[in-house]
């Protein structure tokens, strides 16, 4: 071999030693065989975490579930019960999460859905009549019964809404936050809808709400659900050293972002279809293979091969046989 056909080849290796590492994932250890998804029962959460899970099991790990609130959560990835949570909402998670954040305990993996909104409305009738802003809410607090309804207990909504009640911001000093869960709480607007009667709850985009009610979002809470009516982004969230622990969950986990449109679509068949979400997932993937092949980019199985995206979307196919777990 003379001096050019050496320094070529030496080249090549040199080039190969910085490629090949980038190239060829390995798989994650057998540590990281058995994956823990964090859950807060809201309709969007399960709907992007079963698209995890499934994900997940097609590639051969395992998955398991820890459903609490959202502080709840928090402790559980920080005690490293729990692996991940892909429903942290900014801004009104932000003061929450930022110990967590700030002790290295949970790390932000991604930003998986923005265009969200979250903060308080009311009827479109009760909106028309004059309650646009939450600086009306006082003004009418015989209709409202004084209350406002939130979510499950812990919620950081909730915890807005509390904390206006606690410093009587906008004259709310004599409401009660009504603590309940995303079903019981749209239950409750339901009700109130159908009669004509004045309700004040917490609301967000995505839901499937935007369309089964007629709502309106009210202005001047951006002190406390951030600006422009509460818009939010919402994020995925790990466990410290899971990303160099399982860097293929994580590249998986980073992967998974979504559209607006994708979860109230998904959403609104579970909620309104009453389709299981682990059947509404399949279905959903099975006809967007090219946004399942996106998620699956640069991903491998637990052993260490590059998944077919065509073939799990085929395998994902619902037909008429036992609807999926």
């Amino acid at each position: 071999m003379n001096r050019v056909s050496q320094s070529l080849f030496a080249g090549l290796l040199s080039i190969s030693s910085v490629l090949l590492p980038t190239a060829a994932v390995q798989a994650d250890p057998a540590s990281c065989h058995n994956v823990t998804l964090g859950l807060v029962e809201w309709t969007d959460l399960e709907v992007t975490s079963t698209v995890a899970e499934v994900l997940l099991e097609k590639l051969g790990y395992k998955v398991n579930t820890v459903t609490d609130s959202v502080d709840g959560i928090y402790q559980q990835m920080a005690s490293k019960n729990a692996d991940a949570f892909l429903g942290n909402w900014i801004p009104t998670s932000s003061e929450s999460i930022a110990p967590y954040l700030g002790r290295r305990e949970l790390e932000v993996l991604e930003t998986n859905l923005n265009g969200a909104m979250y903060t308080l409305a009311v009827p479109q009738y009760v909106y028309d009549q004059g309650v646009t802003s939450v600086a009306d809410l006082a003004r009418y607090a015989d209709r409202f019964g004084d209350r406002i309804y939130g979510l499950e207990a812990g919620n950081d909504g909730n915890k807005e809404v509390q904390s206006m009640i606690d410093k009587n911001a906008f004259g709310l000093g004599k409401f009660k936050l009504i603590e309940t869960s995303e079903r019981l709480m749209l239950a409750q607007v339901k009700g109130k809808t159908r009669k004509g009667d004045w309700i004040a709850f917490l609301a967000w985009t995505p839901h499937p709400m935007n369309q089964n009610f007629d709502i309106a979002y009210l202005d001047g809470a951006d002190d406390y659900f951030g600006p422009n009516k509460g818009a939010a982004q919402v994020r995925t969230i790990v466990r410290g050293g899971l990303k160099e622990e399982c860097p293929n969950v994580a590249r998986l986990l980073t992967n998974l972002t979504f559209s607006l449109e994708m979860e109230e679509k998904v959403m609104d068949q579970v909620m309104n279809g009453f389709v299981p979400t682990k059947r509404a997932v399949h279905m959903w993937m099975n006809q967007n293979e090219a946004q399942l092949a996106h998620w699956l980019k640069g991903v491998k199985t637990l052993d260490g091969q590059s998944p077919d995206s065509m073939a799990i979307a085929s395998s994902l196919k619902v037909g008429l046989g036992r609807d999926p777990d």
